[in-house]
């Protein structure tokens, strides 16, 4: 985290995340099937409420960087999905940016407009040091870019498991929403296992003769044979969830998560010089090179409290303490 004297803008691309988030909690593509399916039914709202977005906790972090300058939230506040957020946005001082609807430009709507303004605010505010994007779709990667090219420290936020790595990397530095203080990561859904149906007319197929031989004339009755027995074949049960791991929504498996952030470790290590080019390293030079290399990456994404819990779990990390300081070092 840069200090805490700058001065910051926040632009949140509000659809964005309100969608992302809602496929986090209940499943991919979730909220355009259910949109067209339950739009005038009570239980869209039920789902809706489950997963509302915690405006709160996106501009608390923001702050963390230094004083809040402007905030901007880029959305078609018509629309009765983002009316809900409404009194929470004005209640944090959020300026809200409308979107009308219009054919001509509302699939990038928000992404242009938004960019357009990020660029003239960073003209009109030499005095602007921090500049947070809310938002996943990898056309917000030149904006990074440029916003670096011109001396911002860039904060990209995202949910996990829908922002485009190209984003994530196009940014100093990148926190996912699932990780803030104060958002509960949702859970996989437990799907429940029905008992299987006992299998019906096995004994009626067995008495059933014989079919006859090809070239009898009697195809028709052997199709329709193998028809009814198809239809009492038993149902397989579908799987099993036995815990309540939190997994990302697109279903990455986590043993690959940890297997990434082994090799950004052991990298950072071979990479990392001490003083005098001691092995030793202080573990929050380590964890400030792992975020250059790779801004995604948060101890907190794989289950860990802290960026030391996190090291000592790796085999190949030797951690010790030398008074207040955390050093670690590759295994010999």
């Amino acid at each position: 985290m840069a200090d805490n004297g700058g001065r910051v803008a926040v632009y949140l691309d509000f659809d964005n995340i309100v969608m992302s988030w809602y496929d986090r909690v209940h499943g991919r593509n979730s909220y355009s099937r259910d949109k067209q399916r339950l739009a005038d039914d009570p239980e869209f709202a039920t789902r809706l409420a489950e997963a509302t977005i915690d405006v709160g906790a996106i501009i608390d972090y923001a702050a963390s960087f230094g004083t809040l300058v402007l905030t901007r939230a880029y959305a078609d506040w018509s629309s009765p999905v983002n009316a809900t957020y409404r009194s929470q946005l004005v209640g944090r001082a959020v300026d809200l940016v409308q979107l009308f609807p219009a054919a001509a430009y509302a699939k990038n709507g928000a992404d242009i407009r938004l960019a357009v303004d990020t660029v003239e605010d960073m003209f009109r505010l030499p005095d602007l040091t921090h500049v947070v994007i809310v938002a996943g779709d990898s056309d917000y990667v030149p904006l990074a870019q440029r916003c670096k090219r011109l001396g911002r420290y860039v904060i990209g936020m995202g949910v996990a498991g829908s922002t485009a790595k190209s984003l994530a990397a196009a940014c100093d530095e990148f926190e996912a929403y699932d990780t803030l203080p104060g958002v509960t990561a949702p859970k996989k859904p437990r799907v429940t296992v029905a008992k299987a149906p006992e299998p019906t007319g096995t004994a009626d197929a067995a008495a059933e003769p014989s079919e006859p031989a090809s070239g009898s004339g009697s195809g028709s009755g052997s199709r329709s044979r193998r028809a009814s027995r198809a239809k009492v074949a038993p149902t397989p049960p579908p799987p099993v969830e036995d815990d309540d791991t939190l997994i990302p929504f697109d279903e990455i498996p986590p043993e690959d998560l940890h297997a990434a952030a082994s090799r950004l470790l052991e990298r950072a290590l071979r990479l990392g010089k001490g003083d005098d080019d001691a092995e030793w390293l202080h573990t929050s030079a380590v964890k400030q090179h792992m975020r250059r290399m790779d801004p995604s990456f948060s101890e907190k994404t794989l289950g860990f409290r802290s960026f030391n819990d996190f090291v000592t779990s790796r085999e190949f990390a030797e951690v010790r303490e030398n008074g207040h300081e955390r050093l670690v070092r590759l295994k010999h």
